[in-house]
């Protein structure tokens, strides 16, 4: 009788692996699409407007237009110089603008954040519901930076304030706090309703953010068909889709267990787009396979490129965890975890300190910060993966277990470099 239930153990067990190991993504699918061009950086309509500024230009209508070329070839390309080519547009129209004040201030603020200067994001937000013209979208706005900040109470307050179940924006916004809740199926319900409002505008901007947003919810609740689904619908609207793609090769990759074909993919994407944590990514891949070479090459692609200034602070996060999990220097990790948690004050930042004090040997700072500020404060599965690890040094067996078991329901997200690390809590 105890084999039989040991054998019916072993049966389930393996049933669950091969339901989760079911692939998904066919190449057939996809192949159309990476035959990529690089991305026009240039038009007529930027050409004309482009050519009104001087540099003492008062052309307040060419600076609005310019700014926001460049914020599409920044999304398009991922090359950061759209992006301070935007804010020194957006800037000047801040300026001189006598009228259209708050719509200007609105748009440096979100390029501001797409920086992760939220602070400064927060002040034009603040100017820009004071000057009182189009007062819902400066209320999405300071949403959207209390977020940012870790300012959940007001976050809500301005969220509540801008209700309308038949608004995109308001939706899209009710879906990220329910997300912050944890609350995952109320998140997708939102975001499907979205989705059908964004489709019927046949406004492509709105179309492709709520296709690919929910192909990534709908990764998280382990519904990996309809993820895959909802990308192969983003590249059908733009077959440069570099995100979409990005998810495309997450599933090849965590799901499909074709690391081999995930790289192609990428190889694909990172011809003519330039964001930095795409190298990582190919290094994480790379690792997996057991490929030194590659993996190297990847990341020192990504050093080469984070080293440009003009990205700031924008992968803070992700330097962290290379100066703690592949250089081990701690010293420059908590220095800028600390930085990282004065510009964020988040539960993701505070996670990312304490987890720094842990491999800097503090293990008792480390829960503290823990305790305040992370715990029950968010469900990512990689912070609670960090929390883990803290309760783990602790000895604390029991609290250890409970993450133990989320965590085993999150691999798909964390990845299959994680599946050991997270056996071995």
């Amino acid at each position: 009788m105890k084999f039989y239930i040991y054998f019916l153990a072993l049966l389930l067990t393996f049933s669950c692996s091969e339901k989760a190991h079911e692939t998904v993504a066919s190449e057939a699918d996809y192949n159309p699409y990476l035959k990529t061009e690089p991305t026009k950086t240039t038009s007529k309509y930027y050409e004309l407007w482009n050519a009104k500024i001087r540099p003492d230009s008062m052309q307040l209508t060419s600076f609005g237009i310019v700014g926001g070329e460049y914020n599409r070839y920044f999304k398009e390309t991922g090359d950061i110089s759209y992006l301070k080519k935007a804010e020194q547009s957006l800037t000047r129209a801040v300026e001189i603008a006598s009228i259209g004040r708050a719509g200007y201030r609105r748009s440096l603020a979100r390029n501001y954040i797409s920086q992760h200067r939220f602070k400064e994001a927060l002040v034009m937000a603040k100017e820009a519901r004071k000057l009182g013209a189009d007062p819902k979208e400066s209320q999405f706005l300071l949403f959207d930076v209390h977020m940012e900040l870790g300012n959940y109470g007001l976050a809500e307050k301005y969220l509540d304030s801008t209700k309308n179940m038949k608004d995109f924006g308001y939706l899209i916004r009710l879906a990220k706090w329910n997300d912050y809740k944890g609350d995952l199926d109320a998140t997708i319900t939102f975001m499907e309703k979205a989705k059908s409002i964004a489709l019927e505008s046949k406004n492509k901007s709105l179309m492709l953010w709520s296709l690919t947003n929910l192909a990534d919810y709908y990764g998280h609740a382990g519904r990996l068909k309809d993820s895959y689904e909802h990308y192969l619908k983003a590249l059908e609207i733009d077959s440069n889709n570099a995100y979409a793609k990005k998810g495309i090769a997450w599933i090849v990759f965590s799901n499909d267990k074709n690391p081999e074909e995930a790289l192609r993919i990428l190889d694909s994407v990172t011809m003519t787009y330039n964001a930095p944590d795409y190298y990582l990514l190919k290094a994480e891949i790379a690792d997996y396979m057991g490929n030194n070479l590659i993996r190297l090459k990847n990341l020192d692609e990504y050093f080469q490129r984070v080293d440009n200034p003009s990205y700031g602070g924008m992968y803070n996060v992700y330097n962290l965890g290379l100066y703690i999990d592949e250089t081990k220097q701690y010293e420059k990790a908590l220095e800028l975890a600390k930085q990282e948690v004065q510009n964020r004050p988040t539960p993701e930042s505070y996670s990312w300190l304490a987890y720094t004090y842990l491999k800097a040997g503090d293990k008792d700072r480390a829960k503290e910060l823990m305790d305040i500020y992370v715990v029950d404060k968010t469900y990512e599965p990689a912070l609670l993966y960090q929390v883990a690890e803290v309760y783990k040094a602790h000895n604390d067996v029991k609290k250890v277990k409970e993450l133990k078991n989320e965590l085993i329901g999150a691999a798909y997200e964390l990845g299959p470099l994680m599946e050991k690390q997270i056996q071995d809590l």
